[in-house]
């Protein structure tokens, strides 16, 4: 894809419909501001996972909430600019409501997509790279059709409920993230190193990980970027045709971690 004078933006784990640093409605309010302010700038728009904390999608019902959000998306949408949806860990359950209501395409595993000559690596990033063998087992009973099957039983008062208390329990919300040690320690590091052993790619992006990072691999040519998070850092991707970069919206957290000397 050769791009115009307009920018692509990539944005991760909003985590709406759990408090943080600030309510849910907040959260989202800012999230809304953020589209309004690059709204015009935007050649596409990629949602890379957990913009929900909890979403089962029954074929009549969705969780409540969000429709401020829903609402700007297909105003974006109307104006023309493709939007993409990758599903995370907190909300692997989304079928086919964006896909009807908002013309938004649903991903479930990464893709890769070339914007002037620079070849990206798409995705939430779960699951990928050695290790957290548990939750892998998790996400493909998840993933399971029958599986799903038998949660759409379960009435969505209910339902909707558990979700969100697993959900609560999966992750502390205390903005005390694991910090950035070594790459050897960082699982997306490792999947990406390996990645590029067999097939070359300027730029992976991923969300997930819940840190901003901006990491050059070992060939000194692909980088690894994780977009970070809205419950704290409010960071995210943008990519102007030459390079691509990450910033932070109305927030007062700014460290980028990785081995870039920008970032130091």
């Amino acid at each position: 894809m050769q791009m115009s004078d307009k920018k692509i933006y990539f944005v991760s784990d909003f985590h709406l419909g759990i408090a943080a640093a600030t309510s849910s409605i907040e959260r989202e309010l800012k999230i809304i501001r953020w589209l309004d302010a690059y709204a015009d700038d935007m050649a596409e728009l990629y949602l890379v996972g957990d913009v929900f904390d909890y979403w089962y999608e029954y074929k009549t019902v969705v969780p409540k909430g969000y429709t401020r959000l829903f609402g700007k998306l297909g105003e974006i949408r109307d104006r023309g600019v493709p939007i993409y949806f990758f599903i995370g860990n907190h909300d692997m359950w989304m079928f086919k409501y964006f896909e009807e209501e908002l013309d938004i395409p649903i991903y479930r595993a990464p893709i890769i997509r070339t914007f002037n000559g620079k070849r990206f690596f798409i995705g939430h990033g779960d699951g990928l790279g050695p290790g957290d063998y548990g939750y892998k087992i998790i996400k493909k009973v998840f993933a399971n059709p029958i599986s799903q099957w038998l949660f759409s039983l379960i009435h969505p008062s209910i339902a909707l409920r558990v979700m969100k208390y697993f959900s609560a329990k999966s992750r502390s919300y205390t903005g005390e993230e694991e910090p950035f040690e070594s790459p050897e320690k960082e699982w997306l590091v490792s999947f990406s190193e390996d990645y590029i052993q067999q097939d070359a790619v300027d730029y992976f992006v991923f969300g997930h990980r819940h840190l901003p990072i901006d990491f050059t691999l070992s060939n000194g040519k692909s980088t690894y970027f994780n977009l970070g998070e809205w419950m704290f850092a409010c960071s995210y991707g943008v990519f102007d045709g030459e390079r691509f970069e990450l910033r932070f919206f109305e927030s007062d957290y700014t460290h980028i971690y990785g081995n870039n000397p920008k970032n130091t």
